[in-house]
């Protein structure tokens, strides 16, 4: 309801209104004038009786009417008294254009700190600050100055006024397609990400949601509002801040967390979100989004008239993960039918000069191949719209022909149909008429194929909804009487390192695949635990002083005789001891040595903009040098579990290879869910790192755990 005031506000005041031409408070004002605004506009200046023929009000409190809106353009030390007055007359939002705030440092936080308590007790929503303002393309009310910002079913949403005019500019010139709303979303001081989401996905003027993002303050909010939009409107996303240097540039910029990680990319996939990197695809893949249908089956033709092309174009939809599948021999021979006797037919297909004298037969194998079952899209590639200037002017109304024919065929149909031309320099009549059936048409074959596999995609994602998490944490229930014990005992001793002994026990109540272990005090008692065991055994110190126990010597393996065992426990107490004297050692736990298999890690962590994570990958020694991960944001679901698995690059050595048995996937997938559970069951964890675990062809054993808490304020 608030945001609908700000976004949709019947009544704007512009404080810092001015009569200075270059001033940001004329430029609202003029703005408001020409465009029409059709609410009221109160300039707000306490040295000008009128501004362009307004009133002019000393103090937003000083104006008569209701105020839904104010536009603030003064400098940032006067914020603070400025929204003190709005709240006096019960102004619902600020839009705050000034910089020096976080962006600028900790001087610029603790300021930044300071507007929003005052914006809270004062019950006004602020947009910013750092925005370059909002636009609401239906009701004309712009608060940032572009003109003719073409009107659409676009919400865009940036952190960059220059991405915003880009993006515009990229609108106006290059398609048909415009926005429903702009918003500036700054520092996300209050109104975050996640709320705008929230917004857009309940307006009917909007059908898709672009952003530009450099920092994101809270993650997990904005993935659960993502995961219930995108059922309905898709999301296209672009991080900046990837790099280390765009992560400086993007800090002093918004001030916010910054940078792309495998951990928020997949977060974002996972949500359905459409993630791109590369910024001239952005505007194209929201454009083809709001526009076409989805591919239902991840399957693609490509129609060309050159065989270049259609290679090309193939090499980069299977970079991208889409499936180039044979046509059905039916569509083939119809295919054959209309085409020259060395035309290819069953995918790529190359009409093999067969368009040449004739381009309505684009429209004849369209139709064709959008018929075919395994054909989920189509995309067309070459010359089309440039037949009427390349070879004969006549051919200009058969070109116009084919384009009405096909944008029916989408307009009826339930498939998708992407362009890509030589020719929309050109701007061809044909090709203005396949925009307006919303045929995207893309002059760079890279942008065209980004766009159709977008569309696949998204189809994919909504294809299996149901089996995605909300990233609800609902963990409470599930910890155990044993483990909760557990992590009290640890804060009793004002530690946050479990001790190996109680990570697993900790996993031990959770029916975790932990080898039974004990606890030594003595070296007799620790060959009488080996005993008891009938197998070689590993020991290993017991120490809260101690947390790398190989580092001081603390661990001795493949142990087998009471003389062996007497020998290394005394090495290890002694070897403890020279590393560091005043260590508290509890002991040495004697364990199983577990037999030779795959040595895999699951770990987890607090990430600070999304929460919990989980990362599975190869491990042991090597882990840091291979990095052979994958991460996702909890909980996981079954599904999650087999896709970080099967995304390791490692994996085919887990489904087998050069004669040797597989390993046991699903006893992996079950300690991912597993610990999953864990995490969602004491939010005390502040990371968990099972390394190794070894798998075997039945079964998989937690060779080492370290648990580490939270500090007593919660935090890393």
């Amino acid at each position: 309801m608030t945001l609908e005031k700000i976004l949709n506000a019947d009544s704007v005041a512009i404080v810092g209104a001015s009569k200075v031409e270059t001033k940001r408070g004329f430029q609202a004002i003029k703005t408001l004038l020409d465009e029409k605004y059709d609410g009221k506009i109160y300039p707000v200046n306490p040295k000008e009786k009128s501004i362009l023929g307004l009133k002019c009000y000393p103090k937003v409190s000083d104006i008569e009417f209701p105020v839904d809106c104010v536009l603030i353009t003064t400098p940032a030390n006067t914020i603070p008294a400025v929204l003190e007055d709005c709240g006096a007359k019960g102004v619902h939002g600020a839009v705050i254009i000034a910089g020096g705030f976080g962006e600028l440092g900790e001087a610029g936080r603790q300021f930044e700190d300071e507007i929003a308590a005052i914006a809270k007790k004062n019950h006004i929503r602020i947009i910013g600050p750092n925005t370059s303002g909002i636009i609401n393309l239906k009701r004309n009310l712009n608060l940032v100055g572009l003109h003719d910002t073409p009107k659409g079913d676009i919400a865009l949403l940036t952190q960059s006024g220059n991405m915003a005019l880009t993006l515009i500019t990229e609108a106006k010139l290059k398609s048909r397609k415009g926005f429903s709303y702009y918003v500036g979303v700054g520092n996300e001081t209050d109104i975050k990400f996640s709320e705008y989401l929230e917004f857009f996905r309940e307006d009917p003027d909007t059908r898709a949601i672009l952003m530009y993002v450099e920092g994101m303050r809270n993650g997990r909010d904005f993935l659960q509002q993502a995961y219930k939009t995108t059922l309905d409107k898709p999301i296209i996303l672009l991080k900046g801040g990837r790099s280390l240097t765009g992560k400086k540039s993007a800090g002093s910029h918004t001030g916010a967390l910054a940078g792309i990680s495998e951990v928020a990319k997949s977060a974002f996939k996972r949500a359905g979100v459409i993630v791109i990197e590369n910024p001239d695809e952005l505007f194209p893949v929201a454009e083809t989004l709001s526009s076409q249908p989805t591919v239902k089956n991840n399957s693609i033709a490509i129609l060309a008239d050159g065989g270049g092309h259609a290679t090309i174009a193939c090499d980069l939809l299977t970079d991208l993960g889409v499936t180039i599948p044979v046509l059905h021999e039916t569509t083939q021979a119809k295919l054959r039918q209309i085409l020259p006797r060395g035309a290819s037919v069953t995918n790529p297909i190359d009409v093999a000069g067969g368009t040449d004298s004739d381009p309505t037969i684009f429209a004849d194998c369209a139709e064709i191949i959008l018929k075919d079952h395994d054909v989920g899209g189509l995309l067309i590639v070459g010359l089309f719209g440039g037949y009427a200037i390349r070879f004969a002017k006549h051919l200009e109304l058969q070109e116009e022909d084919a384009a009405h024919r096909m944008g029916k065929l989408v307009k009826t149909g339930k498939k998708p149909l992407i362009m890509h031309s030589l020719y929309t320099s050109e701007k061809p009549h044909s090709l203005n008429l396949l925009r307006y059936y919303n045929i995207p048409v893309y002059d760079s074959l890279d942008v065209a194929c980004k766009c159709i596999a977008a569309l696949s995609e998204y189809g994919e994602y909504l294809a299996s909804y149901h089996a995605k998490t909300n990233f609800i944490l609902n963990g409470s229930n599930k910890a155990k009487r044993e483990g909760i014990q557990i992590i009290r005992n640890v804060r009793n001793e004002n530690r946050r390192r479990l001790l190996e002994t109680e990570a697993v026990e900790l996993f031990k109540s959770h029916n975790a695949p932990v080898a039974t272990c004990h606890l030594a005090k003595t070296a007799e008692a620790a060959v009488y635990f080996a005993s008891q065991m009938d197998q070689a055994v590993v020991l290993k110190i017991v120490s809260p002083d101690i947390p790398h126990k190989s580092d001081a010597g603390g661990v001795k393996l493949n142990l087998v005789t009471a003389g062996e065992i007497r020998r290394a426990f005394d090495e290890i107490i002694q070897n403890a001891k020279n590393f560091n004297p005043a260590a508290d050692i509890r002991g040495v736990l004697v364990a199983p040595m577990v037999p030779e298999g795959l040595e895999v890690i699951i770990g987890t962590k607090i990430d600070d903009q999304f929460g919990p994570v989980i990362m599975f990958g190869i491990g042991g020694i090597l882990v840091e040098v291979i990095k052979d991960i994958s991460f996702r944001v909890l909980p996981v679901s079954p599904r999650s579990a087999r896709k970080m698995i099967e995304e390791v690059r490692s994996y085919p050595i887990l489904k087998g290879i050069r004669g040797n048995p597989p390993y046991d996937k699903k006893a992996l997938r079950k300690l991912l869910m597993l610990c999953s559970d864990i995490i969602e069951a004491y939010p005390d964890i502040q990371e968990m790192d099972l390394n190794p675990i070894v798998v075997h062809e039945k079964g998989a054993k937690i060779v080492d755990a370290r648990i580490i808490l939270k500090d007593n304020t919660g935090h890393a």
